[in-house]
């Protein structure tokens, strides 16, 4: 048996990549800004197959279902859960805010707040009607949504093809199989792409530590400590005791997704690891159908990371500010998060413009005061990202456990790091 060094792991290999750009990016800060192509380049070509990652794994899961109603069933439970859960980080923000109090330690009530430099953000931040959202699901034509890298409009189209398909039957088997075949050639060309991930974790990260510097994090190291505190409790508390109820451990999870944690830490963004994660997923055994509708419509409606970044940042920018919120306040800050923490879905910095949509419904805290986070926005979105990243697999293991599509015999020799090839046979490699 050929020996396996441990450099030719993708963790490692991401690993390695993030230390050197933090590196990189403390000593030569200049070259480290200069290298943000690398990032947004990796960024890109996942992003540019996204698309028909979603659409094959949603069209081949419900082109084999024969029970509709059982589709619309589970993409009921997925938004109720998406819903609960979010509720849940939207308070554990609030809660931390308030017990902890980060915003004291930064007096701002005299520093010059230059609200000019959110205008880039204002200008994404009006709230949308119902109507609105709903019309914005239907894309103009269909290829429309695949040019624009749309998840939602994506997730309609499938949603449409597999139904067809299913009704069809074997008259349309030719189809379904072609789909599937495509299916398996989208996810060769991932497995190809993520071999470059080591390469834009590297330019990301000397980017970011090039472009903000340590100094950055200096007056607000507080609420970034606070931040990620808050994360990693919300993951071992509500998250796990979710896992527990479903009789899995988080840790053995965290520990079977590390490489795509890894490369969402090194690039800011879950988007480079949804791929991945549906592969992995269907290997943990979910079902490809719970895996197709889940895990995309999670990354818009499942955003317990940003969730618990909205609550916690709006109430820091009111303590720094001097601001006493009344619990009447607080509580209609919390009601208009519960809408724009899914309003700002799939636009890059996400989190930050979801929190100026918020101060914007609820004027009692300046819009300006949203400057003071600027600096370290970028810092913050990884922890959004990786806890996004979270929810969303320990959403779609609990939503195949309640339709009975998860193969826990399998999910357990998974989990173990020793699994046996005939229970966990892999669909895709995807290390």
């Amino acid at each position: 048996m050929r020996r396996r060094y441990w450099y030719s792991s993708l963790f490692a290999q991401v690993l390695i990549g993030i230390v050197a750009g933090t590196v990189v990016g403390i000593v030569a800060p200049r070259f480290g800004t200069a290298l943000k192509p690398l990032g947004d380049g990796f960024l890109r070509l996942i992003k540019m197959v996204i698309g028909l990652v979603v659409f094959c794994t949603v069209v081949s899961g419900m082109g084999a279902a024969r029970d509709m109603k059982k589709v619309g069933r589970l993409g009921g439970k997925a938004l109720i859960y998406f819903e609960v859960v979010s509720t849940l980080a939207l308070l554990f923000g609030a809660t931390v805010a308030n017990v902890v109090h980060p915003g004291y330690a930064l007096d701002a009530r005299s520093a010059a707040l230059d609200s000019s430099a959110l205008s880039g953000f204002m200008s994404q931040t009006r709230p949308e009607s119902v109507g609105e959202f709903l019309l914005a699901i239907v894309p103009n034509t269909l290829f429309e949504a695949f040019s624009r890298g749309d998840i939602l409009p994506i997730v309609f189209i499938s949603v449409l093809f597999g139904y067809v398909l299913s009704h069809i039957g074997g008259r349309a088997a030719s189809v379904r199989l072609l789909i599937e075949e495509l299916g398996e050639v989208v996810f060769g060309i991932i497995n190809f792409l993520m071999r470059f991930a080591p390469i834009g974790a590297f330019g990301a990260m000397a980017y970011t530590l090039g472009k903000f510097g340590l100094s950055a994090l200096g007056p607000l190291i507080g609420l970034i400590a606070t931040f990620y505190l808050t994360c990693a409790a919300f993951v071992l508390v509500v998250l796990a005791a979710i896992c527990r109820w479903c009789r899995f451990s988080i840790l053995r999870l965290l520990r079977y997704l590390k490489e795509e944690l890894l490369v969402t830490l090194g690039s800011g963004s879950s988007d480079v690891a949804l791929p991945a994660l549906m592969a992995k997923l269907e290997t943990l055994g979910c079902s490809r159908s719970v895996v197709g509708l889940v895990v995309p419509t999670g990354f818009v409606f499942n955003t317990d990371g940003t969730s618990i970044y909205i609550t916690l940042a709006a109430l820091f920018v009111a303590q720094a500010l001097r601001i006493d919120l009344s619990v009447t306040q607080q509580l209609a800050l919390f009601g208009v998060a519960l809408l724009t923490s899914k309003g700002a879905s799939g636009i890059a910095g996400a989190g930050f413009i979801a929190l100026i949509a918020t101060l914007t419904v609820v004027p009692t805290v300046p819009i300006s005061g949203v400057a003071l986070l600027l600096g370290i926005d970028r810092f913050m979105g990884t922890g959004r990202a990786l806890v996004n990243l979270i929810g969303n697999a320990v959403a779609t293991v609990i939503m195949a456990a309640s339709e009975g599509e998860l193969d826990r015999t399998r999910m357990r020799a998974v989990l173990s790091a020793d699994p046996d090839p005939r229970a966990a046979g892999s669909p895709v490699k995807v290390s």
